[in-house]
């Protein structure tokens, strides 16, 4: 091994290292010629190329000029930052360098991929960019991460299978939770189902065990009927404010007031199917075991107990939580056809796929399927309504838009559904008319087959020719008729008479206005929560310490849900078992002594006490000074331009780094290179 080469005190020596990313970047830019150029810039004392710097080999390379040559500041040439910024810091870091001393520029994104069919004006652009993060590796400053006391504790926002799920394993990690439900009752969408796909396991069964594991753990404490009314601070110390409503009956009454005389209302566990008292429970091995009071029904005096009125009082208490991070796992809601969308609620014949299975949920084994009195004979399901909307053919939905997304989970729903009815009731004449089938989770394809063998009818509609459900004549032996063009039978025109027509609506995230307007979390153009990255940072959001789990952040089926919430309990568990987060330093940082206190900078700043103006003492003179609260800055850069006298510069790239970056990459003459 060589001698590690004397380097004068403060000598900038930078090494340069441009990557081929496999021929990602090596088939269009000239990585070896930019390489070569680059080692003429001034202070680059080592300038390599490699197919894969980001493997093991090629960090071995940085490591090895680090601590060989006192190479003291990396500049690497790669794919986009967001895929191995970390992985490069973690190199220069174990080579005992600050691993802020590295700067990361996209070859792959900003020249190979938008200049592919221009390797010539692609390698000179490359050595430009290259040129540019040279310059600024100059300017460079050892930085360290924000590092603050983290609370271990977490909020889990949500009591269906995706936050009973994520509650649970971030218990068992050691961590306290407190999770809130809306709700009365825990369980969500999972408790109005039957059997479960692939497996045909019992639903409530399943959920019923993981309910009482999260009940019974000493680690998770469970609120529901309770909402999120306040949020404060950052990641590791939330100031959290919960409101939760009162049952409104005592365990000691229940019987009386259970058989008591009051008001009924349409039951939202069976779809509207049934009906149920204003105190109720939900499901049969529902949680908690006490019923609750509907209070958006609840009338004073309408709960009759021997003939005498009983008046139930509604109690809300709030009360405050300090926690370190929060898990939003606000679940969805099916799509609620409009009226006259194939006949729903114009015509009592039609019902959505919901609906059907909390029918036959309700329909004795053995009892025929019947529907307003009559037999059903033959049904139709239609796919994709609520789903794959398209632009000019189907209205909007409130805010303007049309869901153009793919629920996933309907096909494999509605095949279950149709196999079911087809064991169940061998006679029933069953028609899937459909766009497209997606069973793409593993075994669910066999959902398909079995409703092929079991003589179920597949008829398939164009997007822009959508099926047609009308009332049939008084004389028909059927209540319904569906018009359908099946491309099965090249366009076939068909007439199918009917005595049920089946929705399989897709999902929409709960409306959950009120928790993103208090975490600050975005929402996607499709209204479910939205992630970071969907492949890097699955279930991570903008907001640091803020997870998702489950459907609020789009359409999954059980296992997704259950899959998606370990994660952000992992993500959870990572963050907060040290006792600390570390947060990146690129924050905004003020010189005290070029602020005047304008207070140009809080004007413009979109996050809450990220920088506030404070008085301070200078001089015996109490003056204001602005002060940034480095947990709440998310490094946006706004306030560095409103400030009238650069007294604002982000951590990690200042207005000098930029400058220099700008003046390297338009100038005149770089070094020349080889293109052959």
């Amino acid at each position: 091994m060589p001698d590690k080469e004397p380097i004068p005190e403060e000598e900038i020596r930078i090494g340069v290292y441009t990557c081929q990313c496999g021929g990602n970047i090596g088939d269009v830019v000239r990585c070896t010629a930019v390489a070569q150029a680059a080692g003429e810039f001034t202070d680059v004392v080592v300038s390599r190329e490699d197919m894969s710097m980001c493997s093991d080999a090629g960090q071995a390379l940085i490591e090895a000029d680090i601590k060989e040559r006192g190479v003291n500041r990396v500049v690497i040439g790669a794919c986009a930052p967001s895929l191995h910024e970390q992985t490069f810091r973690g190199t220069v870091a174990r080579a005992g360098l600050n691993p802020y001393f590295y700067h990361h520029v996209g070859l792959r994104e900003q020249a190979s991929w938008v200049h592919h069919d221009d390797p010539v004006g692609a390698t000179n652009k490359a050595l430009r960019l290259m040129s540019a993060g040279v310059a600024k590796a100059r300017l460079l400053n050892p930085l360290e991460p924000i590092r603050l006391e983290a609370h271990q504790h977490a909020l889990v926002i949500g009591g269906g299978v995706a936050g009973l799920r994520s509650a649970l394993d971030i218990a068992r990690r050691g961590i306290q939770v407190t999770l809130i439900e809306k709700s009365p009752f825990l369980g969500g969408h999972m408790a109005q189902l039957e059997t479960v796909f692939p497996t045909h396991a019992e639903a409530r069964d399943l959920l019923g065990e993981l309910i009482d594991h999260v009940v019974s753990h000493p680690k998770i404490t469970i609120y529901t009927y309770a909402e999120l009314v306040s949020v404060k601070g950052y990641v590791g110390d939330f100031q959290i404010q919960i409101r939760q409503q009162s049952r409104g009956v005592s365990d000691d009454s229940v019987d009386a007031i259970l058989a008591a005389e009051m008001p009924t209302v349409p039951d939202e566990f069976n779809y509207g199917l049934s009906e149920r008292k204003i105190v109720y429970r939900a499901y049969p091995g529902y949680y908690p075991q006490t019923p609750a009071v509907d209070w958006a029904n609840y009338v004073d005096g309408c709960v009759m107990v021997d003939e005498r009125p009983l008046y139930l009082q509604n109690n809300p208490r709030t009360f405050d939580l300090t926690v370190g991070a929060v898990v939003v796992a606000t679940g969805f809601r099916p799509y609620e056809p409009r009226q006259g969308e194939y006949g729903y609620r114009d015509l009592p014949q039609v019902v959505t796929l919901p609906q059907l299975i909390r029918l036959l949920a309700l329909t004795e084994p053995g009892e025929p399927l019947q529907w307003h009195g009559r037999s059903v004979r033959n049904l139709a399901l239609i796919h994709c309504v609520g789903s794959r909307q398209l632009d000019g053919l189907n209205p909007p939905q409130p805010d303007g838009q049309v869901n153009n997304y793919c629920s996933r989970v309907c096909c494999t729903a509605t095949l279950q559904t149709a196999n079911e009815l087809r064991e169940r009731y061998p006679k029933l004449n069953i028609f899937d008319i459909y766009e497209d089938i997606r069973t793409y989770g593993r075994g669910h394809e066999a959902y398909y087959t079995q409703a092929s063998q079991n003589m179920v009818r597949f008829l398939r509609f164009h997007d822009d020719e959508l099926p047609q459900v009308t009332a049939a004549p008084p004389e028909d032996d059927y209540p319904l008729l569906v018009r359908v063009k099946d491309y099965l039978t090249w366009g076939e025109e068909l007439e199918l008479p009917v005595d049920m027509v089946v929705l399989a609506v897709g999902m929409m995230p709960n409306p959950v206005h009120d928790i993103i307007k208090l975490l600050k979390v975005a929402p996607g153009t499709d209204r479910f929560l939205l992630e970071v990255h969907p492949k890097l940072r699955p279930v991570e959001t903008a907001v640091a310490g803020v997870v998702l789990a489950g459907t609020a952040q789009g359409p999954m089926n059980i296992q997704e849900s259950c899959a998606a919430a370990s994660a952000a309990a992992a993500k959870v568990a990572a963050l907060l078992s040290q006792g600390q987060v570390e947060l990146e330093p690129f924050v905004a940082l003020v010189n005290s002594e070029r602020c005047d206190g304008s207070g140009e900078c809080v004007k413009v700043c979109c996050y809450e006490d990220a920088i506030t103006l404070q008085t301070v003492v200078v001089n015996g003179r109490e003056q204001k000074r602005a002060v940034v609260t480095p947990a709440n800055c998310v490094g946006c850069g706004v306030c560095v331009s409103a400030c009238p006298n650069r007294a604002i510069d982000l951590q990690g790239w200042s207005l000098d780094q930029y400058d220099a970056m700008i003046d390297a990459i338009t100038a005149d003459a770089l070094p020349e290179m080889e293109y052959a």
